[in-house]
């Protein structure tokens, strides 16, 4: 067996990952700043992966991607319980594709 085959893909190794995940924290964001208000972006914040420009909407990740949008959904978890995490998954819905299977967050499955 080639161990060289059997490197795991991870954002960094798959042009446009980065790109995907930064979407969908927006997203995320954009859809709890809807229906809960500012408190949504103060959430985020909370999130130590995320740096986030919101009035630029430019969000920065820095780490597992994965663990960013996890801790993001459990941010919101946490206010509102299963509620939020149904409305995080319909809000990201058709960027999730955009992933392959092993890169989705867990969170969002």
């Amino acid at each position: 067996m080639n161990d060289d085959n059997a490197q795991q893909l991870t954002p960094a190794s798959v042009p446009g990952l980065d790109s995907v995940f930064d979407q969908i924290v927006a997203k995320i964001i954009e859809q709890q700043e809807a229906i809960i208000g500012p408190i949504a972006v103060d959430r985020a914040k909370l999130v130590s992966e995320l740096k986030i420009d919101w009035p630029q909407h430019h969000i920065d990740i820095e780490g597992s991607p994965q663990d960013a949008v996890n801790e993001l959904v459990e941010q919101y978890k946490e206010l509102f319980g299963q509620i939020a995490v149904e409305t995080c998954k319909e809000a990201v819905a058709s960027l999730l594709g955009k992933l392959p299977e092993d890169q989705q967050p867990s969170s969002l499955k």
